[in-house]
């Protein structure tokens, strides 16, 4: 393996020379070789680089009839397993990221620990000891990779990293699995000296062979000798291949290479746990986990494992883990692929070079070869953290351990009170640091830390953790319930799952890649069959992308938190027939457009272009459907933290962004418009939903068909079947009671209350300071204030924001009433649920039970003010 030395800063002799179990690592820079370092933080990420195969020019298409996925994409995709949680391990270096570049070029972003086993100088003192400490950490790597269901088929001294104290660890043992068995590259994979001979014949799939590989690589280290140095690459694939009728192969190969000697006198332990590895017969030969079980390794189990050189790390190192480091050195500056083309392993091309000298009527061309970069390279760069400890440097270690007393002293603290717009905030890499710092410690204490995270996201949520967090706040705890449903068998929902999902968002690379499809179907699948009492719906796959894309390796996390989004926020969507449900939600959506946008909402009523035309694809995907997922993930985050109407104000908010193009156009322009709908700012439409949100009242917004964890009191909304049907008529929303004390007392003077009723009614009993207008006396035909005869009502209701309440004895007229107000341009019109009989009794007085109503409330808030009536 050679390793070029990115910008980082060169060490000293001496420094090298105090690691002397390392013999030779050398460094290619400019020619000149200097020591290979430490382990330390500047030489602990390398990265690779290699080309995906291009498919032939005569196969444009797959069976389906749609465009061949490019092999980078196929390769992309299986390496996310390799970032997996699942896949950590002490005796494996850790993935950090899988980059697709252009024409087909896939880096690989991992950790680089000690020096390969290649260039490593074992001694002779307790050397048996040694390989056995070796070979057990080995095995337990390869054992992992099997629970996994990985094999390594690249194992090679220069693959196996060792630290000074011999802990080891394996490296680049993805690149198997990630090129799909070397199916995606044109370049073969592992080094055939060490491949086992069922592999050299086509064996593809045997776990065993990389215990083959282990046996090649303790037999050089126990004989000193690396085997058949000398011989051409065809000469050791016939020297392997002869091995198959050999009884003991270690012991051939110690008298080929005159080590038989040497071979004697190793100690038996030693030599059986070789000899069992290069076992000829893939059946006889042990698993990785069957041979850790051997009792040569006996004194490796009962000793404590290499603690690893602790020794100059920094405080960043001590407090994140290494894939926290990575993205924070990206949002400080660092970027991989430039630091590839300091070192020349990216090299620009003209592409003119690249053109066909001949292209065929069949389709078929003649290109000249291939440059010497679109080769395998298997050289190494590191990558030079050093900018990031010097930003980091100044922070104390106190700030890696937060305390958090209270949310809103913690949210108050300079680190975050800050109005810098949420995409810089993204990307600024202190605000960041103490983002992951915070939401280190309150994952770890989930879900008792449930509301602490939900005010700390209220904030933002940092996009390394949006997966998490999301699964979180919806409450999802992994129970195993995903792995028990039955995703395999045939349903009369596959044939519509298998159309859908290559249209789900295939610009998304993620997404894209068969294993982005196979994760996509699993859900999708898993779904359908934990919900037998509905069906599936387009826009299902739409739905469940976000979840998969932010836990691509963690399918049950991904489920769960599709299963409990859509209770919450699609209850009864994905009934067989779902019209009444639709229907309401539609209904819904067009009064609070007359609630927030009256002039809008009446042009909209006026050219007859209803929700129905543009709004459903919106809500049944929740957006996702519309918009490109960097900017779905935005929505979400406030959408996640809402209830079941945030949606709505959502799509309030788009049409607000559109206002005066809607304004201005008419039927056909508004149907054109929405086929094909414009840029829509979102940090806007994130903003504009929120206000809207906390200003509304909540049973503005209530729907008879929405999830209810409780059911309603005497002074919530609540309707019968009868009320439905006529509320699905109206264009005003109703407000409740409950709502309306909720006003009086915290919100007083954004709140104006018309009594309809007549003035000897009004005189008789009335909510203090509401305004008698008596409707016997108003006349609808022009819709101006002034027409009122009311002193200064004009002037009073024009106030921003005032929620003008409705109150009468007749629901019909308080209706009538309503039209007239947004007629005249007066925003946030509602109508008292079942007028005024619902506060009053035939003693003439407003109810008790609202008094006491209002003292339960001031018993868990501030003191109220009084409620009177006139007399």
């Amino acid at each position: 393996m050679k390793v070029t030395n990115s910008s980082t800063e060169r060490r000293t002799a001496s420094e090298y020379q105090s690691g002397s179990i390392f013999r030779g690592c050398s460094v290619e820079s400019g020619g000149a070789a200097v020591p290979m370092a430490p382990s330390k933080l500047n030489y602990r990420v390398s990265v690779l680089t290699f080309f995906a195969k291009a498919h032939p020019n005569d196969e444009c298409c797959g069976t389906n009839g749609l465009p061949l996925t490019p092999n980078s994409i196929g390769i992309f995709g299986r390496a996310q397993l390799l970032k997996s949680d699942a896949l950590r391990h002490e005796n494996l270096c850790t993935y950090l990221d899988a980059i697709r570049g252009k024409h087909e070029r896939t880096i690989i972003v991992q950790e680089y620990v000690g020096c390969p086993l290649a260039e490593t100088f074992i001694g002779e003192n307790n050397k048996q000891e040694t390989l056995l400490r070796i070979g057990y950490q080995v095995l337990s790597a390869l054992a992992h990779l099997n629970r996994c269901g990985l094999v390594c088929r690249n194992l090679d001294p220069t693959n196996v990293m060792v630290s000074r104290d011999f802990g080891v660890k394996l490296y680049n043992y993805g690149l198997y699995h990630m090129t799909c068995g070397g199916r995606y590259v044109s370049f073969p994979i592992g080094n055939v000296r060490y491949l086992a001979p069922e592999v050299l014949l086509g064996s593809r799939e045997n776990v065993k062979s990389d215990v083959w590989s282990l046996g090649i690589v303790l037999a050089e280290l126990a004989l000193g000798c690396t085997l058949w140095e000398s011989l051409k690459l065809s000469q050791i694939v016939r020297k392997v291949l002869s091995l198959v009728n050999t009884q003991n192969v270690f012991e051939k190969i110690a008298r080929e290479h005159n080590r038989l000697d040497v071979y004697e006198a190793m100690d038996a332990g030693l030599r059986r746990i070789v000899e069992e590895c290069l076992t000829i017969s893939p059946r006889k030969r042990p698993l990785a986990k069957e041979a850790l079980e051997d009792p040569v390794f006996d004194f490796v189990r009962r000793s404590s494992p290499p603690s690893g050189d602790t020794s100059g790390l920094t405080l960043v190192e001590k407090h994140l883990s290494l894939s926290q480091i990575y993205y924070l050195w990206q949002l400080a500056g660092g970027d991989v692929q430039q630091e590839l083309k300091k070192e020349g392993l990216i090299k620009s091309e003209a592409p003119i070079l690249s053109l066909p000298n001949l292209v065929m009527l069949n389709g078929k061309s003649i290109s000249p070869p291939k440059s010497q970069s679109f080769l395998h390279d298997n050289r190494i760069i590191f990558l030079n953290f050093s900018t990031l400890l010097e930003r980091l440097s100044a922070i104390p270690e106190e700030d890696y351990l937060p305390l958090i007393y209270s949310t809103d002293a913690y949210l108050e603290s300079p680190i975050f009170k800050t109005e810098l717009p949420l995409v810089i905030r993204e990307r600024d890499m202190l605000y960041q640091f103490h983002r992951i710092v915070l939401l280190n410690t309150l994952l770890q204490g989930y879900p008792y830390m449930h509301d602490l995270l939900r005010s700390f996201a209220a904030k933002d949520i940092p996009p390394l953790f949006r997966g998490q967090v999301w699964a979180c706040l919806l409450g999802v705890v992994e129970n195993g319930m995903y792995e028990r449903l039955d995703k395999c068998s045939p349903t009369h929902t596959d044939r519509q799952i298998e159309v859908d999902i290559p249209r789900c968002h295939q610009y998304n690379e993620l997404l894209s890649a068969p294993e982005g499809h196979a994760k996509l179907k699993r859900l999708l699948k898993a779904w359908v069959s934990a919900h037998p009492q509905y069906v599936y719906w387009q826009g299902l796959d739409s739905l469940t992308a976000p979840f998969l894309y932010l836990n691509f390796n963690n399918e049950e996390r991904a489920f769960l938190s599709l299963y409990k989004f859509i209770p919450k926020y699609l209850h009864l969507f994905f009934l067989k027939d779902n019209s009444s449900i639709i229907k309401e939600y539609l209904v819904k959506f067009f009064q609070l457009i007359f609630f927030h946008e009256p002039a809008l909402a009446k042009h909209l009523h006026g050219i007859n272009f209803i929700p129905e035309l543009y709004a459903i694809p919106w809500f049944l995907t929740m957006f996702s459907h519309v918009f490109p997922l960097h900017k779905i993930f935005h929505l979400w985050d406030k959408l996640i933290l809402g209830d079941n109407s945030y949606p709505l104000f959502i799509g309030i908010a788009i049409l607000k962004q559109l206002k005066s193009t809607l304004l201005k156009s008419g039927f056909n322009e508004c149907i054109l418009l929405f086929s094909d709908l414009p840029d829509i700012v979102i940090e806007s439409c994130v903003n504009d939903s929120e206000t809207m949100y906390q200003f509304t009242p909540k049973s503005i917004t209530y729907r008879k068909f929405a999830l209810h964890e409780e059911g309603p009191e005497e002074f919530d909304l609540n309707y019968s079947e009868e009320d439905l049907c006529e509320v699905q008529a109206e264009l005003h929303p109703r407000i409740s009671v409950y709502d309306l004390i909720r006003l009086l007392r915290d919100r007083p003077a954004s709140t104006a209350i018309l009594d309809i009723r007549s003035s000897p009614d009004y005189r008789k009993v009335a909510i203090e300071n509401s305004i008698n207008v008596p409707f016997a006396s108003v006349s609808l035909k022009e819709p101006r204030l002034d027409a009122l005869n009311v002193p200064r009502l004009e002037p009073y209701l024009r106030r921003h924001p005032l929620i003008t309440i409705i109150v009468s004895v007749s629901h019909e007229n308080a209706m009538l009433f309503a039209k007239f107000l947004v007629d005249s341009g007066v925003p946030y019109v509602a109508v008292l649920h079942r007028g005024f009989e619902a506060i009053y009794r035939t003693d003439d007085k407003l109810i008790q039970q609202t008094f006491d109503y209002i003292n339960t409330l001031a018993k868990h808030l501030t003191p109220i003010t009084s409620f009177t009536v006139s007399e």
